[in-house]
């Protein structure tokens, strides 16, 4: 649970096996690996433990709980929402001493900011910070896009979009795009180099003037 409240299999085998090493008079005779039973033990384990936490509000596994399932999809296994690479900050509690009410009290009051004439900068992304935890549990429930943005304007800024990605992944978005590029440069160029047609011909002649520049 430190790492993941959904483990995959390959990492359920890991720890029985890390388990038979360290101890081997657990190993089990007759069985491939001599781990079977401990790996199928760990699975249920951790289920176990999942619906422990959701039952205690937990927002990373209470958002797969079947409540919040979508219509046609009301089994555990569908549609599992659990962090992709890097978002550190995937489904964060409520700041202790809120409710959803007094979230939804302050996105109110956020979007009367946005309203004014003269905004006050400093104060809505002091706002958006503090909402963070409920904009991204809404998120998860996957809303229509037209919706989420009647809700949370100011997100959709480029100066918002930056800051959001530093909350959910710690990572800065704009430095890590340029990076990405500059690495995937010489790929990109052997790319565009292959490409036909009247868009290749578009694409050369851009080429050319970079070349020359």
């Amino acid at each position: 649970m430190k790492y993941t409240a959904y483990p995959k299999d390959e990492q359920l085998e890991e720890v029985a096996k890390a388990l038979i090493q360290s101890h081997p008079c657990l190993l089990e005779k007759g069985t491939r690996g001599g781990y079977c039973g401990w790996k199928h033990y760990l699975k249920i384990k951790m289920m176990n433990f999942r619906s422990k936490l959701s039952r205690a509000g937990h927002p990373e596994v209470a958002v797969n709980s079947l409540k919040n399932k979508r219509k046609g999809q009301e089994k555990p296994a569908a549609n599992i929402k659990k962090p992709r690479k890097a978002e550190v900050n995937f489904c964060p509690n409520i700041p202790r001493g809120e409710t959803r009410e007094s979230m939804e009290a302050e996105r109110v009051a956020l979007l009367t900011e946005l309203k004014k004439k003269k905004q006050n900068e400093a104060e809505i992304k002091k706002m958006m910070q503090h909402t963070f935890s409920i904009r991204r549990q809404e998120v998860l429930q996957e809303p229509a896009i037209p919706e989420f943005r009647d809700r949370w304007p100011a997100l959709f800024d480029v100066s918002e979009i930056n800051l959001e990605f530093m909350r959910l992944t710690t990572v800065p978005l704009t430095s890590k795009f340029l990076g990405e590029l500059d690495r995937q440069t010489d790929n990109l160029i052997k790319v565009f180099n292959a490409k036909g047609g009247v868009a290749g011909r578009k694409i050369t002649a851009i080429m050319a003037q970079m070349d020359n520049a």
